[in-house]
């Protein structure tokens, strides 16, 4: 008998139940705020690597001629 309840104690214990959890709009928000975040920083990283150094090209070949 005692093996019994212990198998059931057991099993019920392992079962998962339902999360009744909420997820508010701050999680929301913050998701959003990551995603503008890493796309704001990528175009920065463009402009830094790419734009900057054709400029300088640039004007420096016009300023040549």
């Amino acid at each position: 008998m005692k093996t019994l309840f212990l198998m059931t104690a057991l099993s019920l214990m392992m079962t998962p139940s339902m999360a009744t959890a909420y997820i508010g709009p701050g999680l929301g928000v913050g998701a959003l705020a990551s995603v503008l975040g890493i796309l704001a920083g990528l175009l920065i990283l463009v402009i830094g690597v790419v734009w900057y150094p054709l400029k300088r090209l640039y004007r420096y070949l016009k300023s040549k001629k």
